[in-house]
């Protein structure tokens, strides 16, 4: 392939992020989550759309994918507000965690009756496919101006930041069962409770340090806050990493933690990391995008519709009616709204490429099979969440009519 400018590189990379945006506005405005548009135009910039670009680096797609969740999940921390966490604490973590599993544990039990997976495979494809994407659901509500009524949002919200580390964890354990040998079960407990309290940990450092930092009058205010911003969800990440926990719950921590102190470029702060992660998820889709071959979705067609099926309508809502059975304030109405919005976004695209740089038998039927699967719950889902939203009652507006239901006197009771 012929060396290309760098002149030319950068103008057709302006082009194509200025033409992604214009992409995801207009799926917003038919009611599709943008990422929707996002991957549409790297998909019609790649070797299959008129574009024409080959682009196959699966690992730099992964490297490419981590760095902008980091910043999703930082900016995500940072516009949490503590009193939302401290409510739906217990069932957003129940959900996280439990209902993670119990939904990879279905898919994958049905990836092998139906389509023929082996033990390691199943449990690879319902690990990558387990997470929801908060991204994706919030774009959703905020576009068409839906407002949920109770504790409902902020479960959506926390439980979708937080459940990425155990879709990794469970990723990570089913890539090592399948490329070390005598691996041991009994070493995985162990493993996710360091990984998870050291996240923690590092993450609520960083979050500290953060405003005590930006709270220096030279750093208080212009271009080097968002500088020490970026570092500090990079640092949050990295440390974690190398200290052998989760960098992604490091990265989400730290951003709440900062997020809830006070200090005078908080808001700026926040602004600003709120664009960078509208340009991760601009960046990251459009990569995606341009990864994926359309043409070899059609072989997967079949075993796509499958598994969208079984996640939709068995495994997420098997996950969240157990899970929340002990919390009697999410009635049936909310955990079917809870159940329908567990919408798919980046992170099962991402964690998908992690078994193609691996190497590992299947790996591209599974990447094929996850974008298939995230392609038709956000065609399918996103569109429909005002509608179920609305048949279900539990926006505010039905809760307040609810509430202003005169109740009749005994007169009117007796003249009845």
């Amino acid at each position: 392939m012929p060396a290309v400018a760098p002149e030319i590189a950068l103008l057709v990379l302006g082009i194509l992020l200025l033409a992604t945006v214009f992409a995801g506005t207009l799926s917003s405005r038919f009611g599709l989550p943008a990422l929707i548009g996002f991957l549409s135009l790297g998909m019609l910039a790649g070797i299959d759309g008129p574009g024409g670009i080959a682009f196959d680096n699966y690992q730099l797609t992964q490297g490419v994918g981590i760095a902008c969740l980091i910043f999703i999940l930082f900016s995500g921390g940072l516009d949490t507000d503590w009193h939302d966490i401290r409510r739906v604490a217990s069932p957003a973590l129940m959900l996280a965690t439990f209902g993670v599993l119990m939904s990879a544990g279905i898919v994958a039990l049905a990836s092998i009756l139906v389509l023929d997976f082996d033990p390691f495979q199943g449990a690879l494809l319902g690990a990558v496919v387990a997470s929801t994407d908060a991204a994706a659901v919030f774009a959703i509500l905020r576009s068409t101006g839906l407002d949920l009524h109770g504790d409902v949002p902020a479960l959506i919200e926390v439980e979708s930041g937080s459940n990425d580390p155990m879709a990794i964890f469970l990723v990570g354990s089913a890539l090592t069962f399948m490329t070390v040998p005598d691996f041991s079960p009994f070493a995985l407990a162990p493993g996710f409770a360091i990984q998870m309290a050291m996240g923690a940990l590092i993450g609520l450092a960083t979050g500290y340090l953060l405003p005590e930092l930006l709270k220096r009058t030279q750093y208080r205010h212009g271009g080097l806050a968002f500088v020490i911003s970026i570092a500090g969800a990079l640092i949050a990440y990295g440390l974690a990493e190398l200290s052998g926990g989760n960098g992604f719950l490091a990265a989400y921590v730290a951003g709440l933690v900062a997020g809830n102190r006070v200090f005078a470029a908080r808001r700026i702060l926040s602004i600003f990391q709120d664009g960078m992660a509208w340009l991760a998820q601009v960046v990251m889709f459009l990569t995606l995008g341009l990864l994926v071959t359309p043409s070899n979705l059609v072989d997967v067609i079949g075993p796509g519709l499958a598994i969208t099926f079984i996640l939709m309508f068995v495994a997420r809502p098997v996950s969240v009616f157990i899970c929340l059975a002990p919390f009697r304030r999410f009635d049936w109405r909310a955990k079917l709204f809870v159940s329908w919005a567990g919408l798919r976004g980046a992170v099962p695209i991402v964690l998908a490429t992690f078994p193609m740089v691996a190497g590992v038998p299947g790996a591209f039927t599974i990447f094929n099979i996850v974008f298939f699967v995230v392609l038709l719950s956000s065609i399918i889902q996103g569109p429909t969440i005002s509608w179920v939203a609305s048949k279900l009652r539990i926006t505010a507006t039905d809760n307040a009519a609810a509430e202003t239901v005169p109740v009749p006197t005994d007169g009117e009771k007796d003249n009845r």
